[in-house]
């Protein structure tokens, strides 16, 4: 084992402190990485404050983080894809059994045994995984991503988890190219589905609650701008989308976004409301529309999403901070005051 510094919460209520964590010694199978730069995701801050106790319970202290960006500087012998220098990143998840009908169908994220970056069962030093707010981590090989150089690595740290999380669902409804695509919401989710979906040659259409968001959402890439709360904005567009993401995480009417979709549209859910949908049998009925739900993605299809990033220039907006300011970029999440995601530039740790 090894010492890294980190910041660390104690509890549910506790600021982030400097901390001191202990990290395993590569085993012929690592890949040792100083960290970059790591994003900041809604879902940090919900495991900080244990806000989703009755799924995952938060075991403290907690080091979130996971959308990791960094450098190999150590390699076990037995890794072949990765080599010292690389420039690499490391997303939600960190290890799986591989054997299972999932790993083997390349869609790791629902292993049951599937081990995610930080507040997950360490099978190595016990208690729990520590995740990117740290210097450095130590990853299995096949857990590790590949990184271009030729984009800006605090906007390309997100893409491990935001980038992914609306990069997936797109690809698995097909060719996107010349359909009517709508986002609703445009946050640290949603602005990655619009640069997503205007690469994919769209026809996208930002659906939003605040009229302010138009003009940033054109410059992002959309072509329309609904606000969701003019009726007769929303009645305009009725059954005319083929696919429709939905970033939103938190209540609203999925019935009204269904109304949207034309026979046999889609909308897929990647925001996570607390409360259950009320959800309208009739409106899915008539025009055979489908309602589902996507998480992350597998390691092959990350790669794969960051080899499209690399090719189309695609990165996420980013607002970079220290990590001394972590806490205050943590209130600031809370009133959706970023654009779009928080980028910790891990060099700052150093001074600690």
């Amino acid at each position: 084992m090894y010492k890294a510094k980190a910041y660390s919460v104690a509890s549910a209520t506790s600021p982030f402190v400097s901390d001191t964590i202990q990290r395993r010694e590569t085993t012929e199978r690592d890949v040792q990485i100083e960290i970059l730069f790591c994003g900041i995701c809604h879902s940090d801050l919900h495991t900080v404050r244990n806000e989703w106790s009755s799924v995952m319970p938060t075991v403290y202290p907690c080091v979130p983080g996971h959308e990791i960006v960094g450098r190999v500087t150590k390699v076990g012998s037995a890794v072949t894809k990765f080599k010292t220098g690389d420039l690499v990143g490391v997303g939600c998840l960190v290890d799986s059994d591989h054997t299972c009908p999932n790993c083997q169908a390349d869609v790791e994220q629902f292993c049951l045994n599937a081990t995610f970056t930080y507040n997950s069962p360490d099978k190595h030093l016990g208690g729990v995984t520590y995740g990117g707010y740290s210097e450095s981590i130590v990853v299995d090989e096949h857990f590790v991503l590949r990184v271009s150089s030729n984009l800006d690595l605090a906007g390309v740290a997100p893409l491990l988890c935001a980038g992914i999380t609306t990069y997936s669902p797109m690809r698995r409804w097909g060719d996107l190219k010349g359909k009517k695509v709508g986002v609703a919401g445009l946050g640290g989710l949603g602005h990655m589905g619009v640069k997503f979906a205007k690469a994919f040659g769209a026809h996208v259409v930002v659906f939003t609650t605040s009229p302010g968001k138009k003009e940033d959402a054109l410059r992002l890439g959309a072509h329309e701008v609904i606000v969701s709360t003019t009726p007769e904005e929303m009645q305009q567009h009725a059954g005319t989308f083929n696919f429709i993401l939905d970033t939103i995480a938190v209540d609203h009417d999925i019935n009204a976004y269904i109304n949207m979709l034309g026979r046999d549209g889609n909308i897929t859910l990647v925001g996570a409301p607390e409360t259950p949908f009320q959800v309208s049998a009739f409106a899915l009925l008539f025009g055979r529309k489908s309602l589902s739900g996507s998480l992350i993605g597998g390691i092959a299809e990350t790669q794969e999403m960051l080899d499209f990033c690399a090719a189309h220039n695609i990165t996420s907006d980013v607002e970079v901070i220290p990590i001394q300011k972590i806490n205050e970029a943590y209130e600031r999440l809370v009133k959706s005051d970023v654009k779009y995601r928080f980028s910790i530039d891990m060099a700052s740790l150093k001074s600690e």
